[in-house]
C-alpha cells in the first residue's frame, strides 16, 4: 500500500467512526469536495501534507492523532 493510499484509508475510517460523508468532510475543511474526492481516486498518486491538515483541522485531530495508526507502520518502500 502507499502511503497516499493509506492516507486515504485513514481518513475514511474516521470519517466512518464519526459518521461523516466525505462532502461534509471537506465543508469542515474548508476545501472543495473536489479536492476531497480526488485524495480518494486510486489515479492520483500524491496528497500535500497541507491538504491532509486541512482535513485534520476539519475533524478536529492532530497530524500527531492521524498518522499515529497501524496503517502507517509497514508501508512499502517509496524510492525505487
Amino acid at each position: 500500500m502507499s502511503v497516499k493510499d493509506a492516507v486515504a484509508e485513514r481518513f475514511l475510517e474516521i470519517c466512518k467512526r464519526k459518521g461523516i460523508k466525505i462532502n461534509e468532510l471537506a465543508n469542515r475543511s474548508g476545501v472543495t469536495p473536489s479536492t476531497a474526492y480526488s485524495m480518494l481516486d486510486p489515479k492520483r498518486r500524491e496528497i500535500s501534507i497541507t491538504t491532509i491538515k486541512k482535513f485534520c483541522d476539519g475533524l478536529d485531530i492532530t497530524l500527531g492523532e492521524f498518522f499515529s495508526a497501524e496503517i502507517f507502520d509497514n508501508l512499502e518502500q517509496e524510492i525505487y
